[in-house]
């Protein structure tokens, strides 16, 4: 994946060739305006090696799921009030963690591993006042995990669920969602997000739909996911809305099919005539087949997202009758709609808003209780849907969020960004459920046991889908970087 920076010269007869000319002049009119539109549509050079040809599907390993369902909690969802319940937070509640037999927790050693990336930052930082459990807990499934009475529709799902209590992260603002996407730091640079390499490596189910697929809004981490894989590999953005699903889907003025095949096939030839000037340009012929695709969803996607075709009992399972879960339960039904039609990889984000729905600094309660109640049935509906359909054993479904909240308050009611331990879930595609994988300590600040990385998280999703994650890869400089740095969970997947 090495990118060439000089110049090479194709000549004939003694002069430079059109394509070599149209390709490599820099420093011309011509050259720079030739460059900047290549550039805004993600083109590469001719000379781009031979590893860059389009994937063709086939795992490293074999693998033991096909696709992936990325929910992702945006601001901070409170890891004790959801999946791992701490009832020392309310013994102990008002003492300062010092005064209590935790006052370990706080030793500065422990506390190294941030790389802040907002300097003097007001949040981010450790709370001291111990903060009482807002919520009740309860035992759920033959398993028999706690978890908060927040969650008693996704609890009806823990036996193929596996929770990890031993999570961190290193950074200490809401850039730590770059992390858990891309398992690097941000401070390291841009890399690809999993959904791209995902998309990059295993390739096409279904050649009427988008492999790689983004609901909802994106916060804080970068918009983009194919970075020097290129745009092809971002997400696509889909709404719940047949008739608008697509941005730029919707033509300007009525018309027909037929006049919108006109349209695509002209676009088409262009785009063939271009690829004379640059012969074997994978670049070029992935943005040939998107235009193709864009034609074949333009009937594809919306009939997925008719959603009023399931019936009265599954839009109830999703909770589509109910104000309260019907938009992320809409997400949630689209979602099993696009994984049993092919769709490899579908990211959601839910919680919109200024840092994410989720940020509760303050009003923790009325701030978890309502974002709960809007996602707690529809997750539990998507899972007890593709388990009934025989999709739950090809399909990963991770439950995430960028950190935890602290032990101790912010303020009156609230609890600041954690770091240092958290807790995420994994079901189905080769995940063993109704387990628990790490502990945290007695106040849930700090791993106890089998500290976790958002690398290991994603190292774990790649071995399941048959990815080898320390495959060795290049980026856009050249230089030689293992896919993921962390290792496959091994309890988790066998």
């Amino acid at each position: 994946m090495n990118h060439h920076s000089g110049f090479a010269c194709n000549c004939s007869n003694g002069g430079m060739h059109r394509r070599a000319f149209l390709a490599d002049v820099g420093m011309g009119f011509t050259g720079l305006a030739l460059g900047a539109m290549l550039a805004r549509d993600g083109i590469v050079r001719a000379d781009v090696p031979a590893e860059w040809q389009p994937p063709n599907g086939q795992p490293h390993v074999t693998p033991k799921a096909k696709s992936v369902v990325w929910l992702f909690m945006n601001g901070g969802v409170s890891h004790m009030e959801s999946f791992d319940p701490k009832p020392e937070l309310t013994k102990y509640s008002g003492k300062s963690i010092a005064e209590t037999p935790y006052k370990d927790a706080q030793n500065p050693e422990k506390l190294k591993l941030a790389r802040v990336t907002v300097v003097n930052d007001a949040n981010g930082q450790q709370r001291n006042k111990l903060y009482p459990l807002q919520v009740g807990f309860r035992k759920f499934g033959e398993s028999g995990i706690d978890l908060s009475d927040w969650v008693p529709h996704m609890g009806s799902c823990i036996d193929d669920i596996a929770v990890v209590r031993s999570m961190y992260t290193t950074d200490d603002n809401h850039g730590a969602q770059t992390q858990f996407h891309s398992g690097r730091h941000m401070l390291d640079g841009e890399f690809p997000t999993l959904g791209a390499w995902v998309h990059y490596g295993l390739g096409s189910l279904n050649d009427n739909l988008p492999q790689f697929i983004s609901m909802g809004n994106r916060e804080y981490w970068n918009a983009k996911d194919g970075h020097y894989l290129g745009p092809a590999h971002d997400g696509i953005p889909i709404r719940i809305d047949p008739n608008n699903p697509l941005d730029f889907g919707k033509s300007a003025r009525d018309s027909n099919s037929e006049e919108q095949q006109i349209g695509f096939d002209l676009v088409g030839r262009l785009n063939q005539l271009k690829s004379v000037e640059y012969p074997n340009d994978p670049s070029l012929a992935a943005r040939i087949k998107a235009y193709e695709l864009a034609y074949r969803m333009q009937t594809s996607v919306p009939e997925t997202l008719a959603l009023n075709s399931e019936t009265k009992a599954t839009q109830e399972m999703y909770g589509l009758d109910d104000p309260a879960t019907r938009d992320f339960g809409m997400q949630m039904l689209a979602t099993r709609r696009f994984i049993e039609r092919g769709v490899r990889f579908i990211q959601v984000q839910h919680g919109a808003g200024g840092a994410g729905a989720w940020d509760a600094h303050g009003g923790l309660k009325a701030n978890h209780e309502r974002n709960f109640k809007a996602v707690d049935k529809p997750v539990a509906g998507l899972l007890k849907d593709l388990k009934q359909r025989g999709l739950l054993d090809s399909t990963i479904v991770l439950f995430a969020s960028e950190f935890g909240r602290t032990p101790g308050t912010q303020g009156s009611d609230g609890r600041d960004h954690h770091i240092f331990g958290f807790s995420v879930w994994m079901a189905g595609g080769g995940i063993k459920g109704g387990q628990v994988y790490g502990q945290s300590d007695k106040i849930a600040a700090l791993p106890a046991t089998l500290p976790t990385s958002p690398a290991d998280f994603t190292a774990t999703i790649y071995h399941c889908l048959g990815i080898d994650p320390r495959a060795e890869s290049h980026d856009q400089g050249g230089r030689p970087f293992v896919l993921s740095k962390g290792n496959p969970i091994a309890p988790l997947v066998g």
